[in-house]
């Protein structure tokens, strides 16, 4: 069964059985917001709404010293040693369930890699406060079980936020939720909030 995060939450990640996880998939998801104001002052101020949200997951690769070893996502689809692979843009955040979904094999994972952080950002600028029902969920790709999820229920005028960090705990993983808002357009643009919530 899910374990429902609440922000700054962890959670060990072992399957049922007690066994050691070895493919994940992250799975993110947003709706458009429903729109708040109307008229000339609602559409001057952002608070009409858009029917479409051009929000970009990734994935960012870091060692225990916190340095950047790779970017997973929408310019670069598989990490370089090829243990993680990101299902594409989603240019809308139409439809139900998860837009956009990063899967990682956690068996290839090259061993320097201490932390996975999973962050989303809107390339053309558009802010969370246009932003609804925003997710990430993990989930056991061997057998399509949800293991956690986090539910983001803050909007606000960043444009970025860092969504969930997975880390090695011993010989497992676990998850901690994080929902730290940000500003930034990619991935790299949010390496201050990346550092600051490890």
């Amino acid at each position: 069964m899910a374990v429902s995060l609440t922000k700054g939450q962890r959670v060990s990640l072992t399957k049922s059985n007690g066994g050691g996880l070895t493919k994940v998939k992250m799975g993110l998801g947003w709706d458009p917001a429903p729109a708040k104001k109307t008229g000339f002052l609602g559409s001057l101020f952002g608070g009409g709404g858009s029917d479409e949200i051009d929000l970009d997951s990734s994935c960012l690769l870091l060692d225990a010293q916190k340095n950047l070893l790779d970017v997973v996502w929408f310019r670069q689809l598989q990490s370089r040693d090829g243990s993680i692979n990101h299902s594409g843009d989603n240019l809308t955040g139409a439809g139900d369930g998860d837009d956009e979904t990063i899967f990682v094999d956690l068996t290839r994972l090259p061993a320097n890699v201490q932390y996975l952080v999973f962050t989303v950002c809107s390339f053309r600028g558009q802010t969370f406060n246009e932003v609804g029902n925003a997710f990430c969920r993990l989930v056991d790709d061997t057998n399509d079980t949800e293991l956690a999820r986090y539910n983001l229920t803050e909007q606000g005028a960043h444009t970025g936020v860092v969504m969930a960090i997975v880390s090695r705990e011993g010989n497992g993983w676990q998850m901690k939720a994080v929902g730290a808002p940000s500003q930034g357009a990619i991935a790299n643009d949010m390496m201050p909030a990346v550092l600051a919530a490890l």
